[in-house]
């Protein structure tokens, strides 16, 4: 048997992907804490390094360069289902694996941002190596023709899926080698070929004729599918030139091998005539599988069979048979017998794959987590909320009641009630004036931080879309790759939503600082030391009653209060730490159906955690409404008995009180407001990171595009000479004397004569080729050697006939063979005759 043919390889390009790899993890687990993330930036490194080896192990075409290949496909498999595939902006740059190059230029080239691209060139590449490791087998043992076996009918499977593949992880035009046609070609290819393999095994355990004359005829019918799509126009000028040779010579040579074979079920079966019949047509057909092939010694063993059983049967049925030797259109087919075939890629590829990204949760899980996280957030921010404002509006209620510094001042007319006492320590405890001062002064740097860190990405996005429109308009159509609006469509989404979330805290930072505003005189008293605040305390106006009925009302009163405020602290806590894990509930919905439901499952557990709070915060704010109640009617019986009410000292108790409240809620608005302008600075870096990956990777994509215009521009040829203006023919200007299309015809003598400075110099040698009344002629070169000359288009090989030699077809056809029932029906290899 001919050798095998090896498919060449796509040659990869190296390229960072660290750097995105990381971004890209970053913003998608910006919840990892940092001993994770340390874990997944070492991952990222590992799968580096991993990527360097595997591309260049492709070359390497030994067995145990699979297994290195192998892994580095599964990995990529395993990190798709772990991240944003269309968010991971790397230029991965894949040459051609049948483009030969230039003199004008490289070889075709395609970059694409995609992993999925990637994935794509890596299959191609493990089916050609596996192509390669099969053809170099050692065919003569068990081991050998089942490891070939098995590793062609694996490339064909992965061809066959290539061809669904491809138009989703190239939007573009793909390289030749990735069109749909050469994909096909290739997978027929692989089939034919193990096709062949499972002959050699057959014919090795010998098995009966009758089994390996089906399984040739199928091989036969296989090569012809292979030999019929290499023609196509489309794919025909990709093949290394030996290829259409071989597979016509092993297309004629299974023919051969099928009648050969099944001439010798005849002879077993006595009929004579069909082995006769058979066995002429196969000589026929191998001396047609060698002159096709350019082989003289393919299948040179069986044509020597095929001969000497042709003359012993020839001999026999002259002397004693003597049958009739029916025609060949007459013979029935000897059945097809398909033992190849594509085989699916198994999962994983490697033996012993082991999942670097292991600490990674399915992309798909991540984003129900995260969903779950912040719907659980929205609810407890919610019922937050509520308590908040139910304590504010308690204490905008007491503040206006002068509650309780006006039934602490029952005891005596001078010093401060203990609950302002308290509050100004707080205050002072706590930095007093000048920390909210700080604060305040802070929001500005960290508003300008964020919006110019946001204006800088916008600008970058702009840029590359300008510069694209641009070539786009130059280039027309010829521009192929995908326009910028589509890519970043999702960018600028993201974008308009970070502006709008820097427009509104704006206006919250404008709130605040009102706040700050109309409390700031309060604010700025409680933070004075208190002998201060008593110097600055009005004269009272009486006293009160303590033992009074009413104050003993309200300082009951005032108790509940603080009662009410510390069970809705406690509540605060517990909202905020209420946790539970839906990893497991959404692993097994997702194997169980194949997607997640995220909101059915998540709020039927939030609502089993959250219940019970969300009463609680209920029956706070209904309490709360109660309480009002008794506090007004319990005030309204202590001032008609004590008459306490509209001093100037009880108004301004009202006003630190309230100063108080304002400066406890500022003081949580700013640090919360600082926080939220430093969370938001990550995420804006995390995604000027991304878009500056995007815009790299189609910097590179646009530079390899410019690149293979330049070179289509170098290799066209140059248009035609115009023809020279009429007015150039002659002095009159008219050009009626110049014949059309030709140059003027100057007398050399002439011409000389009218120049201005001598035409030849005395002394000096002639020119080659110059003669004395035409001293600088056309420079003419010395004739080319006739034996040799490269850049002649010679008409290899249908021209050159040599006595004595088997003369080949007209070139680039392949059409008949002798004995085909090509010669019948009209052109080879579409010889099936009737009932095959």
């Amino acid at each position: 048997m001919s050798k095998f043919l090896g498919v060449p390889l796509k040659k990869p390009s190296e390229v960072d992907v660290v750097k995105p790899l990381n971004n890209l993890i970053q913003s998608t687990y910006n919840g990892a804490s940092e001993e994770e993330k340390a874990k997944y930036s070492e991952a990222v490194n590992e799968f580096s390094k991993q990527r360097n080896t595997a591309i260049w192990k492709f070359f390497e075409k030994y067995e145990a360069s699979l297994e290195v290949v192998y892994a580095y496909f599964d990995q990529i498999c395993a990190l798709e289902t772990k991240i944003a595939v269309s968010e991971l902006q790397i230029p991965f740059k894949w040459k051609d694996a049948f483009d030969k190059g230039s003199i004008f230029g490289g070889k075709i080239s395609l970059t694409h941002t995609s992993l999925l691209y990637e994935k794509v060139c890596v299959l191609f590449n493990i089916a050609a190596l596996q192509s390669s490791v099969a053809s170099n087998q050692q065919l003569d043992t068990d081991e050998g023709l089942k490891l070939a076996i098995k590793l062609l009918q694996q490339s064909a499977g992965i061809f066959q899926y290539l061809k669904g593949a491809t138009p989703a992880a190239v939007p573009s035009e793909p390289t030749p080698d990735l069109s749909q046609d050469t994909l096909t070609v290739l997978q027929a290819l692989m089939v034919a070929q193990a096709q062949e393999v499972f002959i050699l095994k057959a014919i090795k355990d010998n098995m009966k004729d009758q089994i390996i004359a089906k399984l040739c005829c199928q091989a036969e019918e296989f090569y012809a599918d292979v030999l019929r799509a290499m023609q196509k126009e489309s794919v025909r000028s990709l093949w290394e030139k030996e290829w259409i040779p071989t597979i016509a010579g092993k297309q004629a040579g299974f023919h051969a091998l099928t009648q050969l074979y099944q001439s010798l079920v005849c002879r077993a079966s006595k009929k004579i005539g069909e082995e006769i019949a058979r066995l002429r047509n196969s000589v026929d057909l191998f001396k047609a599988a060698q002159s096709r092939g350019g082989n003289e010694t393919y299948l040179d063993e069986y044509f020597s069979r095929a001969k000497r059983n042709l003359a012993e049967s020839t001999k026999d049925n002259e002397f004693i048979y003597n049958e009739m030797i029916p025609e060949l259109s007459t013979l029935a087919s000897p059945g097809k017998a398909a033992l190849a075939k594509p085989l699916p890629i198994p999962t994983p590829l490697a033996a012993n794959f082991r999942d670097i990204f292991g600490g990674l949760v399915p992309v798909e899980l991540h984003r129900a987590l995260t969903a779950s996280d912040m719907r659980k957030n929205e609810i407890v921010n919610v019922e937050i909320m509520k308590l908040r404002e139910s304590t504010q509006t308690l204490n905008a209620v007491l503040a206006s009641l002068n509650l309780p510094a006006a039934v602490e001042t029952a005891d005596g007319n001078s010093g401060l009630p203990p609950s302002l006492k308290e509050k100004a320590i707080e205050v002072r405890q706590k930095g007093g004036i000048e920390n909210v001062q700080n604060l305040l002064k802070e929001l500005p740097e960290l508003l300008n931080r964020n919006r110019e860190i946001l204006d800088e990405t916008e600008r970058m996005l702009d840029e590359e879309r300008d510069s694209d429109n641009q070539l786009r308009t130059q280039f027309k159509e010829r521009w192929t790759r995908i326009s910028s609006d589509k890519l970043t469509e999702m960018f600028r989404t993201n974008s308009k939503k970070y502006r709008e979330v820097i427009t509104n805290a704006i206006e919250a930072d404008k709130v605040v600082r009102q706040k700050f505003e109309a409390n700031q005189k309060g604010i700025q008293l409680l933070s004075l030391p208190p002998d201060q605040i008593q110097q600055s305390l009005p004269s009272s106006s009486g006293s009160v009653d303590p033992n009074c009925s009413s104050v003993q009302r309200l300082k009951k009163l005032m108790e509940d209060v603080e009662t009410i405020k510390a069970e809705r602290e406690a509540v605060e806590s517990e909202l905020k730490a209420a946790t539970f894990d839906m990893k497991d509930e959404f692993l097994l919905a997702l194997q169980k159906d194949g997607a997640i439901d995220e909101p059915a499952l998540s709020l039927a557990r939030i609502g089993q955690v959250l219940n019970p709070l969300q009463q609680q915060v209920r029956e706070s704010v209904e309490r709360q409404t109660s309480l009002v109640s008794e506090i007004q009617s319990a005030h309204g019986a202590f001032v008609s008995e004590t008459g306490s009410c509209g001093s100037s000292r009880d108004t301004l108790y009202q006003e630190l009180a309230t100063a108080y409240d304002s400066y406890v809620e500022l003081s949580g608005n700013l640090n919360e407001g600082t926080k939220f302008y430093n969370d938001l600075t990550q995420l804006l870096v995390v995604f000027q990171n991304k878009i500056s990956d995007f815009v790299f990777a189609r910097k590179t994509e646009k530079e390899e595009l410019l690149k293979d215009l330049t070179t289509e521009s170098s290799r066209q040829a140059c248009p035609a000479t115009p023809a020279l203006p009429s007015h150039y023919a002659s002095t009159s200007g008219s050009g009626s004397d110049i014949p059309a299309g030709s140059a003027p015809m100057v007398p050399p003598a002439t011409a000389a004569a009218n120049m201005p400075y001598p035409a030849q110099m005395h002394g000096m040698p002639v020119p080659y080729g110059a003669q004395a009344n035409v001293p600088y002629p056309t420079y003419v070169p010395p004739p080319m050697p006739q034996s040799f000359n490269p850049y002649a288009t010679l008409p290899y090989p249908g021209n050159y006939q040599y006595a004595g030699f088997p003369q080949g077809p007209p070139p680039g056809h392949y059409g008949t063979y002798p004995g085909s029932y090509a010669n019948q029906q009209g052109g080879y290899p579409n010889q099936k005759p009737p009932g095959w």
